[in-house]
């Protein structure tokens, strides 16, 4: 079978040339500082985490200057995302190897850092021990998807995902809108919006409003139909 075009494989990666004699080298990304200790525990016995990041610029610098086996990386970052980082790093070192580790199971979520050169997604519901095997194989050269997410993929290469369309309209929404959106979209009150966002309740119904003009819907019926269809939620 012809293989298809790849607008959204992952950049293509030499063997690993990492040394079997010793623990692979990671540098772990997030911005919050507990999430980092907890990851770095979980993998710490059988790699060696050599650095990490809370933003894009100190992620940057981080792998820059350890140039790790493989990077841990999460998609929502200050200063540009998980897909800023994976544009600057690559850019000075095509070969460098990024895992996606993030609590977002949204398609865009994946296939925006996939486009960008990650070589696999996981979510942060993994254990220690798969997130362990997940890192080799990434060092190894493989790609690696917890299994909804690996369908995401598969659909974006069939056409029935259409990211063109999905990415247009989404640029229009800021990150505040696109997570009321979701919210919304899985049936959140807004009162439970609200709560879970930190925000009142005044703040997500102009949020909500905002997100019918731009995406051009008329209720919170054709929001949810819009986001499932193009499996946001």
């Amino acid at each position: 079978m012809t293989e298809p075009q790849r607008p959204l494989s992952p950049q293509s990666a030499p063997p690993a040339t990492a040394n079997p004699a010793r623990p692979l080298r990671v540098v772990v990304v997030d911005d919050h500082a507990m999430f980092r200790t907890g990851v770095k525990s979980e993998i710490g016995r059988a790699v060696q985490v050599v650095g990490e990041g809370q933003d894009v610029p100190t992620a940057v610098a981080a792998i820059t200057a350890t140039r790790p086996d493989v990077v841990l990386l999460d998609v929502h970052l200050p200063g540009g995302g998980g897909v800023e980082v994976l544009k600057q790093v690559l850019a000075v070192n095509p070969d460098q190897r990024f895992l996606a580790l993030s609590v977002s199971d949204a398609a865009e979520d994946v296939i925006g850092v996939i486009r960008a050169g990650a070589r696999g997604y996981v979510t942060k519901s993994i254990d220690g021990e798969e997130l362990i095997a997940a890192i080799r194989r990434v060092a190894e050269g493989d790609a690696v998807f917890s299994p909804r997410l690996a369908g995401f993929v598969l659909d974006a290469f069939s056409g029935a995902i259409d990211i063109a369309s999905v990415d247009e309209d989404l640029d229009r929404l800021s990150v505040r809108e696109r997570e009321v959106l979701r919210l919304i979209a899985r049936g959140y009150a807004y009162k439970e919006v609200a709560k879970e966002l930190f925000i009142s309740i005044k703040t997500v119904e102009t949020h909500v409003s905002s997100v019918l003009r731009k995406l051009q819907l008329s209720n919170r019926h054709q929001l949810t139909r819009w986001a499932t269809d193009r499996r946001l939620v």
